[in-house]
């Protein structure tokens, strides 16, 4: 049997478990950020509005409800791969637009590695975009693909 890891031939369970096991292990990586940072938010909600206000964005207020639900919801459902490729591109879209808003000033050594960070994670929910959530996710489980 040919597996499509490196070539790796060995039993067929391979073939399914490994790689969902890790496409699993991946989302809950990547919502770690979302969710921390959302609870974050809500702990200390005058100091985000104030940031959100300081960079000259309208609606601060607006702005910190949609952070934290954006970072919450799709956090979690991300984990539990519930319309996995909807959420990772709404995320994706998330950090580009906070990189763009918040992270611009590259000169600051703290602003290019948040910046950065945040191209990162999105180049990592692209992957979850194009392969989607593997067998361990709701959408696999609701028969959908995510």
């Amino acid at each position: 049997m040919n597996n499509s890891i490196a070539g790796h031939s060995g039993p067929p369970v391979f073939d399914a478990a490994i790689p969902s096991a890790i496409s699993l292990a991946g989302r809950v990586l990547l919502s770690a950020i979302f969710i921390l940072s959302g609870i974050g938010k809500l702990a200390a909600p005058a100091a985000i509005v104030g940031y959100i206000a300081s960079v000259g964005l309208p609606f601060p207020q607006l702005g910190l409800v949609i952070a934290v639900c954006v970072e919450l919801l799709g956090g979690v459902a991300l984990i539990a791969g519930y319309r996995t490729r909807l959420v990772a591109g709404g995320l994706a879209v998330f950090c580009v637009v906070t990189a763009l808003a918040f992270h611009n000033q590259l000169g600051d050594q703290n602003q290019f590695a948040h910046f950065f960070k945040n191209i990162a994670m999105t180049g990592g929910l692209l992957q979850v975009i194009a392969f989607g959530a593997g067998r361990y996710s709701l959408d696999a489980w609701r028969g959908g693909c995510g």
